[in-house]
């Protein structure tokens, strides 16, 4: 069993930055991905970033050149850096991580970027 923590949202206004965080804790071992996701009310989720435990690394296309995923392998946490942050990256962030076949998510985070 696996869990996750999410931290780091918050209130932002248009222009600035946060991070957030994921910790991850359980049975975690081997190849894994670590990944963070978005969902507005009354909107699908939406992909973000992801990253693998190699270090490669994923963007969706609305947050290229924005977003930064980067982790900390010895802590389990992921993190991701959101620069630049417009009204529209308002969203509650969660994030997952795959595990062998089983796929854990956290409770997520609320971010809030004001015009």
């Amino acid at each position: 069993q696996v869990q996750l923590v999410e931290s780091g949202g918050g209130l932002v206004q248009a222009g600035g930055s946060l991070r957030l965080s994921c910790a991850a804790s359980g049975t975690i071992s081997g190849m894994n991905v670590m990944a963070w996701y978005r969902q507005a009310p009354g909107k699908q989720r939406e992909f973000v970033a992801n990253i693998v435990s190699g270090g490669s690394t994923n963007y969706g296309d609305s947050v290229k050149g924005r977003f930064t995923i980067s982790r900390d392998s010895a802590k389990n946490t992921v993190y991701l850096q959101m620069n630049s942050l417009k009204p529209e990256d308002t969203a509650d962030y969660l994030c997952n991580i795959l595990v062998g076949l089983k796929l854990y998510w956290g409770q997520g985070t609320q971010v809030t970027v004001s015009s």
